[in-house]
């Protein structure tokens, strides 16, 4: 393998899903905020804005304590990635607690995680109908909305309700809505509005950082998420925006303590695994990468950023089967994404896999970097990986003649060639019996014959 090359890895995405938004192109690392994978467990409390990063189970009233437990089962059992089973059991304790608002916000959550949208939407919807501030609901609703191409319509909708009836929830949701648009100016105006009303409001602080560091204000960002994490100091997704900071100051110690911290508080929360696995496969540790990325995607089936990295680290321990998977999963979940060929190229032009004919991995190596820029990959290093493979082809290619102009003529000397008779040994004369075999058409001396 040539170490010598790097992954295309296609951005600093600023604690956003990956799936939720178009990353801003770097060239070392892919990178995503603290909502990135579905979450298994969410919160009515308004300190928490990730709706995509596992939380503590929601407070219900204590006359509930049956159905407390049976909601913190299922969330248990969801963070072991047993959706089906979760599925069930969140519908059973629906159908004797129908107005239970957290675990329709959770239904939905695994609902998602299975890839079922409608399903999804549905069920947050139905969250919000019986507690129209939730703030969890408004924020698993508006990435699925942005991830979908809706989120126009959801801004629509969002900017009528708040007309009828303001509240902290749905401005702090318009605001995260107008982020993800990347309509950065309308997105600070309204997390001001929400923390004007309640200036300790973390999501609202949380998407007022994330546009400063979008601006390249990381100073300013720090700051925002420093007050945050005083209000909250168990803010998993304030540490793993904090982590994402530090790496726009240059600081990736203080980065990596950064992700460990929040992935300490959450095991399973997708976009700090990711991040940190990242992390590891700049610094080449690609078996500690791996384990990091396959957390992050047991956790969020649907991360490509993740199942890219993880191709990554697949690479970079010389699994070319697996990382060929990782990228093909990528291709899967988004169909337009240039980066994979990017990544296929390299992968088929520096492992050799068994079975693989050299020729046939150098050309698909060519044809996929070649796909790489007809999507409109600008990544500087493709023209020489294309040099390199045409190369390869070329070398190869002449080999095979040399091979097959040397076969010829030896074939040729063997015809012209005289056959000899093999050497008898003195022996006593033998008994008559059938005539000894005759060497073959093409000079060659039967096998059976010494």
């Amino acid at each position: 393998m040539n170490t010598g090359r790097k992954f295309a890895l296609t951005g600093l995405v600023l604690w956003l899903s990956a799936c939720a938004s178009a990353p801003e192109t770097r060239k070392d690392s892919k990178l995503t905020g603290p909502e990135g994978g579905p979450a298994t467990a969410v919160s009515t409390a308004p300190k928490t804005g990730d709706a995509k990063a596992p939380v503590q189970p929601a407070p219900v009233a204590k006359s509930l304590s049956g159905q407390e437990r049976d909601f913190t089962s299922a969330v248990e059992v969801a963070r072991r990635g047993e959706l089906t089973i979760a599925e069930t059991a969140l519908k059973a304790l629906l159908e004797k607690s129908p107005k239970l608002g957290p675990a329709w916000t959770n239904l939905g959550i695994v609902q998602e995680r299975q890839g079922r949208v409608p399903d999804a939407e549905r069920s947050y919807r139905q969250a919000l109908a019986l507690e129209p501030d939730q703030e969890a609901a408004w924020d698993c609703l508006v990435r699925l909305s942005a991830r979908t191409g809706r989120a126009a319509s959801l801004e629509a909708e969002l900017r009528e309700a708040l007309t009828k009836q303001d509240s902290v929830a749905r401005r702090t949701a318009l605001a995260l809505n107008l982020l993800l648009q990347k309509k950065h100016a309308a997105a600070v105006a309204e997390a001001r509005r929400a923390l004007q009303v309640s200036e300790q409001h973390v999501p609202a602080m949380q998407v007022l950082a994330q546009v400063y560091a979008r601006e390249g204000k990381f100073e300013l960002a720090s700051m925002v998420l420093g007050n945050a994490l005083a209000i909250d100091a168990q803010d998993a997704a304030t540490l793993n925006a904090l982590g994402l900071v530090h790496l726009g100051l240059k600081e990736r110690p203080q980065a990596l303590e950064r992700f460990r911290q929040a992935i300490a508080l959450r095991p399973d929360f997708a976009e700090a695994r990711n991040n940190l696995g990242t992390l590891l496969n700049e610094g080449e540790d690609y078996a500690g990468a791996r384990v990091e990325l396959e957390a992050a995607v047991k956790a969020a089936p649907d991360f490509a950023a993740a199942h890219l990295n993880l191709g990554n680290a697949y690479r970079g321990e010389g699994d070319f089967p697996r990382a060929l998977a990782e990228y093909e999963r990528v291709l899967q979940l988004q169909p337009d994404a240039k980066d994979p060929y990017f990544n296929l190229g390299l992968l088929h032009l520096d492992l050799e896999p068994a079975g693989m004919d050299p020729l046939e991995r150098l050309q698909k190596a060519a044809a996929f970097l070649g796909q790489y820029q007809a999507r409109g990959g600008t990544d500087e290093r493709t023209a020489q990986y294309l040099k390199d493979a045409q190369k390869g082809i070329d070398r190869e290619t002449r080999r095979r003649e040399r091979e097959r102009k040397e076969g010829l003529k030896k074939a040729a000397e063997a015809a012209a060639a005289p056959a000899k008779a093999p050497e008898a040994a003195p022996t006593p004369t033998p008994t008559p019996g059938p005539p000894a075999t005759r060497p073959g058409a093409s000079g060659k001396v039967s096998k059976d014959v010494r």
